[in-house]
């Protein structure tokens, strides 16, 4: 119970930005900076997971004082802070970078229309926020002196954390790169299979989970059993099935199949080169 008290405010903060946010852009049907909104939540809500106990008593029960400097917090939470912020401010601005240039995200054509429904999506990314930052927010929510020292599986899992998000980063970078000979017509490949491209239709995505599998595995070492099972479970495997179920593959997929099936390139990229994990099922 007091886990979950406080927790409280920190989901508040997710859902209240993303709310104010609907109700800026839903009047306007402007998609263009819900990504960037999504980045401005986790950031908000990490911050409001640290810095929430000094609040309440500083504008709230009225103690006077500084705040805590970022030396009082426990290395652990300052390093799954600093990988949340990274990754959310690395690929917030390149997903509103991409979508403020092409004018939109195509993924709102009809959504934003509606004023329910686009309204609905701004509160499924506050969901999205809460439960993929839950091992951050937990780890955060504890006091400083009750967090283990970082040890040789800590350092390891940050590795997986800094590997991953170079995966993604490299996969989005070759694709811009790709995108930008095929604009200066240095090529007339119809689609990218060159690069990390060549092992996966999707690395990007396939970076994103094991970006948040290392976080989590970073978060373990001060969560207890439950709270540890929870968020592993609402944040890696809540971002893979989003990703490879819902939100990402499959309309990925689908347009791919619409603009280029018959194609015989593309009918043997999709016999060849794995769907997801490059050591995984074709289909």
């Amino acid at each position: 119970m007091p886990v979950l008290s406080r927790l409280i405010p920190v989901a508040t903060s997710a859902y209240a930005l993303q709310a104010l946010l609907a109700l800026i852009f839903v009047p306007q049907q402007n998609e263009k900076y819900y990504d960037l909104g999504g980045a401005c939540g986790f950031l908000s809500t990490a911050l409001v997971s640290l810095y929430y106990p000094a609040l309440k008593r500083k504008f709230i029960d009225g103690h006077t004082g500084p705040l805590p400097s970022l030396s009082s917090f426990a290395p652990r939470q300052l390093l799954v802070s600093a990988a949340l912020g990274v990754w959310c401010l690395r690929l917030g601005t390149f997903l509103a970078t991409r979508a403020i240039k092409a004018g939109g995200d195509s993924r709102f054509d009809e959504v934003k229309k509606d004023p329910k429904r686009f309204t609905f999506f701004w509160m499924a990314q506050a969901t999205w926020v809460f439960l993929v930052g839950l091992p951050v927010y937990l780890v955060n929510i504890q006091p400083p002196p009750v967090h283990p020292a970082l040890a040789i599986r800590d350092y390891a899992a940050f590795g997986l954390f800094a590997s991953s998000f170079i995966f993604e980063v490299v996969a989005d970078r070759q694709k811009t790169a790709w995108r930008r000979a095929k604009t200066a017509k240095q090529h007339d490949e119809k689609f990218i299979t060159s690069g990390l491209w060549s092992i996966s239709r999707h690395p990007n995505y396939v970076g994103e989970v094991g970006i948040w599998t290392g976080i989590v595995a970073l978060a373990s070492g001060s969560l207890p059993l439950a709270p540890l099972v929870v968020s592993a479970a609402a944040s890696p495997l809540f971002t893979w099935f989003l990703l490879r179920k819902v939100s990402g593959v499959p309309p990925l997929e689908k347009a791919g199949d619409k603009k280029f099936g018959g194609d015989p390139k593309w009918e043997e990229y999709k016999r060849t080169v794995p769907v997801f994990w490059p050591w995984g099922s074709k289909n």
